[in-house]
């Protein structure tokens, strides 16, 4: 998941979720036609193939795809059509490379950094969401699913990452990132730990967990502009509040607290092993630890040495709508009925635990899972990631600038200077 914005508005944080809104849909309904509605789909980890048969075709990951075919078919059946429901191992690439030959889905499921460069291939429609049911989301989700102004989907989660700690080793969250690695080399020392702290990392580096480092300095990718738009043409990964946050990124290389030997591949089985304090990640770790029965507690980033608190991205999950959909009216009927029910958004927070972006659904997640006030707090101050297109330029770059620095392999001006002349030149080449 873990490359998570909006080119038109920049946020604040979640805590707008609290905001509370009412309403009633004006959605157009759609006529009803005469075929049966479609059988269960089954999982797969293979691309999918659209079924030519159906009359709805929507695709996402594996873990929403069984509670999205619990209301794909009530929707099938209340309209009558054949709806298929695929498992997608890569949506956003498959989606992409089948629309080009005109077998792609008429809905899809992702995150909201994505958007952008749909957009700008044509591949994504507007939604049809009334005012009065925007008003019922929490008002960061909703900007997130905007580009240019234009809305072009309705969201069902907002997470970012937070500190996860494993209670049984570290009863007490850390004041300070000194603080958390003067634990952790302790409990390593002692034995009981094989890791000082967990996050990915990997060879070629992750910009998605690179970032907090940065914005605790107040440096990071993109400057703003006036309105709170990211501005392409100002790339800041080489400012002196970068620099200050790769140079944090050396020191815990340094330390052995961030490695390269961790990524997206082992991170979780490390910590689910229970000899791992510290744990840098979402709400999507959370339900692979419940089965390790490791006692957790989740927490805000903590500060850096001589800068100030690290601020995550927020990132959105969302439906979208093909702008080459079979039946365009029944994938905005789906998405813009269906997608805004409470009892939707319950069941995919169940289904991975991140925060409800329908503010009635995130009320009573609240309520039933304290964890979703913990990633709320974590995730205060934080601004959503850019769903820009010269963000396709920034990943690797920057990550593989971070995990050279990480590694030692680089100082961190000389290395996030080079970043960033690759970064302007990869967005100069469009």
């Amino acid at each position: 998941m873990h490359k998570r914005a909006m080119g038109a508005v920049a946020v604040t944080g979640i805590a707008a979720l609290l905001m509370s809104a009412c309403g009633g849909s004006s959605t157009p309904t759609v006529k009803a036609s005469t075929k049966t509605a479609a059988a269960p789909a089954s999982a797969s980890t293979a691309a999918p193939v659209r079924d030519a048969a159906a009359d709805l075709v929507i695709w996402a990951d594996n873990d929403r795809v069984p509670v999205i075919q619990k209301y794909a078919d009530e929707f099938g059946k209340e309209n009558g059509i054949k709806v298929a429901v695929q498992v997608a191992t890569d949506v956003r690439q498959q989606f992409k490379d089948a629309t080009k030959v005109g077998k792609g889905p008429d809905v899809i499921v992702g995150a909201h950094d994505w958007l952008g460069e749909l957009v700008q291939n044509n591949t994504v429609s507007p939604v049809n969401l009334s005012a009065d049911e925007a008003g019922k989301f929490a008002p960061q989700a909703i900007a997130a699913t905007k580009f240019n102004g234009q809305s072009y989907g309705v969201p069902y989660a907002v997470e970012n990452i937070a500190l996860v700690r494993n209670t049984a080793l570290a009863p007490t969250a850390p004041t300070s990132m000194s603080d958390l690695v003067t634990q952790g080399q302790a409990l390593v020392k002692a034995g009981k730990a094989t890791n000082i702290l967990l996050q990915e990392v990997g060879k070629t580096g992750n910009a998605f967990y690179t970032y907090p480092y940065l914005k605790a300095f107040e440096g990071g990718i993109f400057a703003l502009k006036a309105n709170g738009d990211y501005d392409a043409s100002k790339v800041i990964v080489n400012s002196a509040g970068s620099i200050k946050g790769a140079t944090e990124l050396a020191v815990l290389g340094k330390a052995k607290a961030l490695s390269t030997n961790v990524d997206s591949t082992n991170a979780d089985a490390l910590f689910d092993a229970g000899k791992v304090p510290f744990y840098i990640t979402g709400p999507w770790s959370i339900d692979k630890a419940k089965k390790a029965n490791i006692k957790y507690a989740i927490s805000p980033l903590p500060s850096l040495t001589a800068g100030g608190k690290m601020q995550p991205f927020l990132g959105v999950q969302m439906f979208y709508v093909s702008a080459k959909a079979k039946n365009a009216a029944f994938a905005q009927e789906f998405v813009t009925k269906y997608v805004p029910r409470e009892d939707v958004q319950m069941a995919l927070f169940a289904a991975g635990h991140r925060p409800p972006a329908l503010t009635s659904a995130y009320v009573k997640a609240t309520a039933s899972d304290a964890d979703v006030k913990a990633w709320f707090d974590a995730g205060k101050g934080g601004q959503a990631m850019p769903n820009i297109p010269a963000m396709n330029s920034v990943w690797g770059p920057l990550g593989q600038a971070a995990a050279d620095v990480i590694a030692g392999k680089a100082l961190p001006q000389a290395r996030f200077d080079a970043a960033q002349k690759e970064i302007v030149a990869n967005i100069a080449k469009g």
